[in-house]
């Protein structure tokens, strides 16, 4: 039997700190500019599980179902190709398709129709799986999710929180995996007028988080402006 020689590193790997090296959950209410958003980074390219890239001049992959979600992220992977940033729209559909086909593969028509959790498990580690693949490509990964108000139990009773509109187990995984978790938002600015905005850290309102510590807790929802902090923000750091 011959040895496989395995390489430890010798060097430490650099920051990431472009967004086109990043995995960026980013989600908000219907219609707050999130695709558009999304549309100014570096050589996007969107997998579309939903309707509504019409207005944007973008190239796009129709995604019907899981399969063709697999054979897109394969095309992808083969490095063939100009892209630098995979925007999944949405990963709230993504997670449904990979559902029916978990649930097709076991010959069952919905997770609980498996005991002991086993169907869950089996979309849960498929859906896992395959984001986690994505997301250790060289290109960004951006999944844009929709936002709804979840009542929760904390220790001192009850707080309704903004989060994403995923299953409880999705939404754990995904918020746990993404390098930047940003949550479109509403602010009134000093004239009274209603601005869309990102909130970038930690909240017991809503989920978001920032791993590079380089943006600000609020910046417009505007793609070139967090692309200048987040340059702004490393520069600073090299010093």
């Amino acid at each position: 039997m011959t040895d496989i020689l395995f390489q430890l590193p010798t060097n430490p790997v650099a920051p990431k700190t472009t967004i086109s090296d990043l995995t960026t959950l980013i989600y908000g209410p219907t219609k707050s500019g999130k695709s558009t958003f999304c549309s100014h980074s570096d050589g996007a390219i969107f997998f579309a599980t939903e309707p509504g890239l019409n207005s944007l001049n973008v190239f796009q992959v129709g995604i019907d179902d899981w399969k063709t979600l697999k054979m897109a992220s394969a095309a992808i992977a083969k490095g063939e190709h100009k892209f630098k940033t995979v925007v999944i729209d949405t990963i709230d559909n993504a997670y449904k398709m990979c559902s029916e086909y978990a649930c097709a593969k076991a010959g069952i028509q919905h997770e609980s129709d498996l005991p002991f959790g086993k169907g869950f498990s089996a979309t849960n580690n498929e859906f896992q799986r395959v984001i986690n693949r994505l997301a250790r490509l060289p290109y960004g990964l951006i999944m844009i999710s929709h936002s709804c108000e979840k009542e929760m139990e904390t220790r001192t009773g009850k707080l309704t929180r903004t989060v994403p509109t995923m299953p409880e187990g999705a939404r754990k995984f995904i918020v746990g995996l993404a390098d930047l978790v940003l949550f479109a938002d509403l602010e009134k600015d000093k004239s009274g007028t209603w601005q869309r905005v990102l909130r970038t850290k930690p909240n017991p309102n809503y989920d978001a988080g920032d791993r590079t510590g380089l943006l600000p807790e609020t910046l417009p929802l505007d793609y070139k402006l967090m692309e200048e902090e987040l340059k702004k923000g490393s520069k600073k750091n090299v010093r």
